[in-house]
């Protein structure tokens, strides 16, 4: 029953689709409109379905350059990325090379890494043998993505907070430009922060047993007192910041605060934060980010929305088209 359960959530794409560079300017991507019916535009356009009163919600955290690139003695090319600091010039990390295991040393620009030990099953507790390696560090990227990305090719125009390891994409259409129209037009925005961690990659294989990696997120009563006092619709920029609001939500109004969240949402799910439209990205089959539009959108008419825009030739993933999905009344509480 998992199997099928996650299977029913797969789909057929041709890689040609996955989108390697953002569109330029990043606000003229082409924009699925998913309503009653399916409606298509670009991206500049969704001011267009905004009205005064409406709150619109951003996640305003910045990738970390954390990913160091080296060889280990032997010459095998290895990639690691720091999850989080344990102590001095310890951390927790990934690591992408051939048998990882303790002992090996990871030959950097700036210096040398040991691996200490295995902390789990694709994570080790690592030594750095000097802080000026991490001079060398670049933004991780998700591992479709085959081109290096230049430093603001894959940050938000509102980035901010620093601590995330992916990027939250579907704000990556945003210009600076089109969020003055959008405000100016009477919409509030409100921006909040939810850190991304490395696990939104991971692929699900016990929808039962997953848990999510813990994500770090801040909602300031400022943000929340917007979002609560708003005469028009909630409108939430990514999975994200969906996630954050839900993770902080209590009887429909947002509550400040701070924390870790490992909220997993998947169908059947409630929806308790009041958010009325998702704008997203196209993501990757059986992913958490996937089961967690088709919870918000409604399995059916998400999946049939996929099959439209992959015979239109819609970018995926990460640097991809977009979608705005307004909330079905019929899975909301």
């Amino acid at each position: 029953m998992n199997k099928m359960f996650l299977d029913s959530y797969a789909y057929d794409f041709r890689d040609g689709l996955i989108a390697q560079r953002l569109a330029s300017p990043r606000d003229t991507c082409r924009l699925l409109v998913l309503d009653d019916d399916i409606m298509h535009g670009t991206f500049r356009g969704i001011i267009d379905y905004l009205e005064p009163g409406d709150v619109l919600v951003l996640n305003d955290t910045k990738v970390t350059y954390s990913k160091l690139v080296g060889k280990k003695e032997s010459g095998s090319p290895a990639e690691v990325i720091l999850l989080k600091k344990i102590s001095d010039k310890i951390y927790e990390a990934k690591i992408k090379t051939r048998n990882p295991h303790t002992e090996t040393r990871i030959i950097c620009k700036n210096g040398r890494i040991l691996i200490k030990k295995q902390i789990n099953i694709d994570t080790f507790a690592i030594e750095l043998s000097d802080d000026k390696i991490l001079e060398g560090a670049i933004l991780p990227t998700p591992p479709y993505i085959k081109r290096k990305l230049d430093d603001k090719e894959y940050q938000t125009e509102f980035s901010k907070r620093e601590g995330s390891l992916a990027a939250p994409t579907a704000g990556l259409h945003f210009t600076k430009r089109l969020l003055k129209k959008i405000s100016d037009k009477g919409v509030k925005i409100a921006c909040i922060t939810l850190h991304v961690s490395y696990g939104t990659f991971k692929k699900i294989d016990d929808i039962k047993s997953y848990i999510m990696d813990p994500e770090y997120y801040d909602i300031s009563k400022d943000a929340a007192d917007i979002i609560n006092n708003r005469i028009g619709r909630l409108v939430v920029c990514g999975t994200t910041t969906l996630k954050a609001l839900e993770t902080s939500s209590k009887s429909g109004k947002i509550i400040p605060g701070k924390g870790a969240s490992r909220l997993f949402i998947y169908p059947p799910y409630k929806f308790r934060s009041g958010t009325d439209i998702l704008i997203t990205n196209f993501h990757l089959p059986k992913s958490t980010l996937l089961l967690m539009t088709c919870a918000f959108g409604g399995k059916k008419k998400v999946l049939d929305a996929y099959d439209v825009a992959i015979k239109k030739g819609y970018r995926l993933f990460s640097l991809g088209d977009a979608m705005m999905i307004s909330r079905p009344k019929a899975i909301y509480r």
